[in-house]
C-alpha cells in the first residue's frame, strides 16, 4: 500500500443512471418511480436548441414539484463550448430546490474545464446561501478527455463520478464506427480460421477506472445505443463491471432492470464473498496469513476482493 492510500469513492448506489430530456416533463414522474439509482435530466444533446430555456424551466420546476424519493438527482448541462452552459448553472442554482444533487458536465477535456464550472457553481451557491454542496459528474468523450483523465478526476472536491460517452468519444478519436458501445463488426481478428471480436473500448474503460479509483471517484459506463438488443447490453455491462465500473446508463426504461441485475451481486456471489471473509478471519485467529477455500489459496488480497462484493451488496440493499 502506498504511503498515500486511495481515497474511497462516494458510498452510494450508482448501478443505473436513467436519462430523460428536460423538454419532456411528462416523463419525470415515471423516471422518479423507476428502479434507477440516479436520474439524469438532460439539457444537452436530447434537447433542441430552441427548447433549452423551456427545458431548464421544466427541470427547475421538477426539483420543487416531483417526489424523487431516494434518487440521486443530476442534471446534464450543455458543453462549455456553447452559449448555454452558464445559464444552465446560474438558473439551476438560483432557482432549483435543494433536492438537486449533481451537475453532469459533458465533453470535459482537461482539469481547467472543471475549475471553470466549480468557480461559477461556488459563486452562485454562496450568493444564494444554498445549504447542499452540488457534486459533479463528468463525461469523458474526447481524445483530450481520455488523455487528461487523471487530472480531471482530481480536479475538484466536488467530483463524484465519471462516465464514458461512447458516440462523441468515437468521433473525437476518428474511430471508423457509428455504433454506441458494444463490440464492432469491423474490430476483429482471425485466429486458426475463427473470427474473434475483441472489445475496442477496453483500454478507455480501464483508464477511466484507474483514474477514478486513484482519486475516489465513481467510474460509470455510458450509453448502449441498441436498446432493442438486451443480450448485447448485458454483455457490455458485464465486461465493464468486471473491469471495475459501478454502473451504466439507461437511455431506455427497460435498460434499468438490466443494469441493476448486472451491477447487483448475485446471492451466490455474496455468499461466496462472506464465506471467504469468514475463512480468512478464522485463519488470522490461528496466526495465518493465508488459507484454502474450496480447494483454492486465499489470502489478504482475497479478503479485499470479497469486501468489494459485500460493500456493493450493502449499497444495493441486498
Amino acid at each position: 500500500m502506498s504511503f498515500r492510500p486511495q481515497p474511497p469513492a462516494p458510498a452510494r448506489p450508482n448501478r443505473c443512471q436513467l436519462f430523460g430530456p428536460g423538454s419532456r416533463p411528462e416523463l419525470f414522474a415515471k423516471m422518479a418511480a423507476s428502479a434507477a439509482d440516479v436520474i439524469n435530466l438532460d439539457l444537452e444533446d436530447s434537447v433542441a436548441p430552441n427548447d433549452k430555456d423551456r427545458a431548464r424551466a421544466n427541470i427547475i420546476a421538477a426539483t420543487h414539484e416531483v417526489d424523487w424519493g431516494k434518487k440521486y438527482l443530476s442534471v446534464r448541462i450543455n458543453g462549455l463550448d456553447t452559449v448555454h452552459w452558464y445559464k444552465d448553472v446560474v438558473e439551476l442554482l438560483e432557482n432549483a430546490s435543494e433536492r438537486l444533487d449533481q451537475i453532469m458536465i459533458p465533453m470535459v477535456g482537461r482539469a481547467e474545464d472543471i475549475y471553470a464550472v466549480d468557480a461559477l457553481v461556488t459563486a452562485v451557491e454562496r450568493a444564494k446561501g444554498r445549504q447542499k454542496k452540488i457534486s459533479f459528474e463528468v463525461i469523458i468523450e474526447t481524445a483530450a478527455g481520455i488523455m487528461h483523465v487523471e487530472e480531471i478526476a482530481a480536479a475538484s472536491p466536488r467530483m463524484q463520478a465519471m462516465s464514458l460517452g461512447y458516440a462523441d468519444f468515437a468521433a473525437s478519436m476518428g474511430m471508423a464506427t457509428t455504433g454506441i458501445g458494444g463490440t464492432q463488426d469491423t474490430y476483429y481478428m482471425i485466429h486458426n480460421g475463427q473470427t474473434d471480436y475483441p472489445d475496442p473500448w477496453h483500454w478507455a474503460v480501464a483508464k477511466i477506472v484507474g483514474a477514478c479509483r486513484t482519486h475516489g471517484v465513481l467510474p460509470v459506463d455510458g450509453p448502449f445505443g441498441d436498446f432493442s438488443d438486451d443480450a448485447a447490453y448485458v454483455a457490455h455491462a458485464r465486461r465493464v463491471a468486471t473491469l471495475g465500473m459501478v454502473g451504466k446508463w439507461a437511455i431506455h426504461p427497460k435498460q434499468v432492470t438490466l443494469a441493476n441485475e448486472v451491477f447487483t451481486p448475485s446471492p451466490e456471489a455474496i455468499a461466496n464473498a462472506r464465506e471467504i471473509l469468514a475463512a480468512m478471519e478464522e485463519a488470522k485467529a490461528n496466526g495465518l496469513g493465508a488459507t484454502t477455500y474450496k480447494g483454492k489459496l486465499i489470502d489478504i488480497a482475497s479478503m479485499k476482493q470479497a469486501e468489494v462484493i459485500v460493500r456493493m451488496a450493502e449499497l444495493a440493499g441486498v
